[in-house]
C-alpha cells in the first residue's frame, strides 16, 4: 500500500508540470493572485512547491503535519497579513492546488486502492482544516499587530509599495483602510535626500511630509540618507521651496496608483544618483524620465518623456514654437536660428520666450536645454515620415543636427 504511494510521491515530485500546473490554477481562478508580478509569482511558487511536497509525503507515510510545518504555516499567514493579501484567498489558493493534486494523483493511479483513495482524502481535508486554523490565528494576530503599532504599520505599508509586494492596488488600498488612511489619488512620490549629498539629514521623514502637507496621510519612511514621502500629486509640486528651506534636494515622480509607487521610486531614486551637479534641486517626473532613457532604464518611456517635457508643444497650433525651439538648439544661438527660419531675431526670441512659458523651461540654462534636446529629438525619431517608416536625424551642411522636414 505505502509502496504504490511513495512510487506516485516520487513521479509527482519528478514531474515539474505539477508545480506549474497548481501555480497556473491558483494565478488563473483566484483574482487577488491574477495580477501578481514575476517577483510574487516565485514566491507563490517556492511555497506551493513546499506545501505539495509536505502533503505528497504526508499521505505516503499516513502522517500528519508537525510542529514545524505549522511553524512555516502561520509564518506564510503572518507575511499575506503585511503585504494586505485577503486571507480568504490565500486559503482558497490551499484548496485549488489541492485539487490540482487530487486529480495529478487520479491520473497517475487509475484503479487506487480503496485504502490508498480513502488516506489521500483523509490527509487533503485534514492538512486544510489544520492549515486553516493555523493561518486564521496567525493572520488575526499580525493583522492587530500591525494596527496596534500604527506608525510602524504605515511605514511598513510604504516600505512594501516601494518593494511591490502588493497583489493590487485593491489589496493595498484595503490594507491603508484599515489603518485608517486613504492612499493619495492622484499620488506623487518623493525622494529627498541633504543637499549637498553627505550633509547631515535635517528633520525626519515625518516632519518633511507634515511640513510639505499637515493634511496629508502620514506615508513616509527612510532609505540610508534619504527620506521617501508618498502625498497628493498637488503638495510634491509645491515641494520645492520646502526642500530648499531645509537643506534638501530631491525627485518628485507622478504614480498612476498604489501598485506603480515601486516604479516611480526607481526613477526618483536612480534620477537623484545620475542627476549631474549643474541640474536642478527639485527634480520632476521629466529629469527623471530624461535620466532613466540616458541610463537605458526600461520604465523610461520616450514618447511619454515628449509629453512631459514639451507638453502643450506637441499640439499642432504650437507647431511653430516646436520649430524655433529645435532651430536654436540645432545652432545655437538665437540670431542664427532666426537666419536658419528667414525670421527677426526679435522674433525668434519671442517664440523661445513661449516656449518656457508654456514648458517651464528655459533654453537658455544648460539642463533644461538637455531636457528640451532629448524631448524633442526623442519625438522627430518617432514621427512618421510622409513617405511612410520613421525619421531619423541627419547632419546640416552647417554641422547642426536637425530632423528631416524642419526648416
Amino acid at each position: 500500500m505505502t509502496n504504490t504511494r511513495e512510487r506516485i510521491r516520487r513521479e509527482l515530485a519528478a514531474d515539474p508540470r505539477v508545480l506549474e500546473a497548481v501555480v497556473d490554477a491558483v494565478h488563473t481562478r483566484i483574482p487577488a493572485y491574477a495580477d501578481l508580478d514575476d517577483e510574487r509569482l516565485r514566491d507563490v511558487r517556492a511555497i506551493a512547491g513546499w506545501a505539495l511536497d509536505r502533503l505528497l509525503r504526508l499521505w505516503a507515510a499516513d502522517s500528519a503535519l508537525g510542529p514545524d510545518d505549522l511553524r512555516r504555516f502561520r509564518g506564510i499567514a503572518a507575511a499575506r497579513a503585511a503585504d494586505g493579501r485577503p486571507l480568504q484567498a490565500v486559503l482558497r489558493a490551499y484548496r485549488v492546488a489541492a485539487a490540482v493534486l487530487v486529480d495529478e494523483v487520479a491520473a497517475r493511479a487509475p484503479r487506487p486502492a480503496a485504502a490508498d483513495a480513502f488516506a489521500l482524502t483523509r490527509h487533503v481535508l485534514t492538512t486544510l482544516d489544520t492549515l486553516s486554523e493555523a493561518m486564521t490565528t496567525a493572520y488575526a494576530a499580525a493583522g492587530e499587530r500591525l494596527a496596534g503599532d500604527r506608525a510602524r504599520a504605515l511605514r511598513l505599508l510604504l516600505d512594501d509599495l516601494i518593494a511591490g509586494r502588493h497583489a493590487s492596488a485593491a489589496a493595498a488600498a484595503d490594507r491603508a483602510d484599515r489603518l485608517g488612511v486613504r492612499l493619495p489619488d492622484p499620488c506623487a512620490l518623493l525622494v529627498a535626500e541633504p543637499a549637498p549629498r553627505d550633509a547631515v539629514p535635517h528633520g525626519t521623514a515625518l516632519e518633511l511630509l507634515t511640513a510639505l502637507d499637515p493634511d496629508a496621510a502620514p506615508l513616509a519612511t527612510a532609505h540610508g540618507h534619504r527620506a521617501v514621502l508618498l502625498l497628493p500629486a498637488a503638495s510634491a509640486d509645491a515641494a520645492a521651496p520646502v526642500l530648499h528651506e531645509r537643506g534638501r534636494r530631491g525627485c518628485a515622480v507622478r504614480c498612476e496608483g498604489p501598485d506603480r509607487v515601486a516604479v516611480a521610486h526607481r526613477l526618483a531614486d536612480g534620477a537623484l544618483d545620475a542627476a549631474p551637479p549643474h541640474a536642478r534641486p527639485f527634480l520632476t517626473d521629466a529629469d527623471a524620465h530624461v535620466l532613466a532613457l540616458l541610463g537605458g532604464h526600461p520604465a523610461a518611456a520616450p514618447d511619454r518623456i515628449a509629453r512631459l517635457v514639451l507638453g502643450p508643444l506637441t499640439a499642432p497650433e504650437h507647431h511653430h514654437l516646436l520649430t524655433a525651439l529645435t532651430a536654436y538648439l540645432d545652432r545655437g544661438s538665437a540670431t542664427a536660428a532666426a537666419r536658419l527660419l528667414h525670421l527677426h531675431p526679435q522674433s525668434l526670441r519671442y517664440r523661445l520666450r513661449r516656449v518656457r512659458e508654456l514648458t517651464g523651461l528655459d533654453a537658455r540654462d544648460p539642463w533644461e536645454r538637455l531636457l528640451l534636446d532629448v524631448a524633442r529629438t526623442v519625438r522627430a525619431r518617432d514621427l512618421p515620415t510622409p513617405h511612410g517608416g520613421r525619421r531619423r536625424k541627419r547632419l546640416t551642411p552647417g554641422g547642426g543636427r536637425r530632423s528631416d522636414g524642419v526648416p
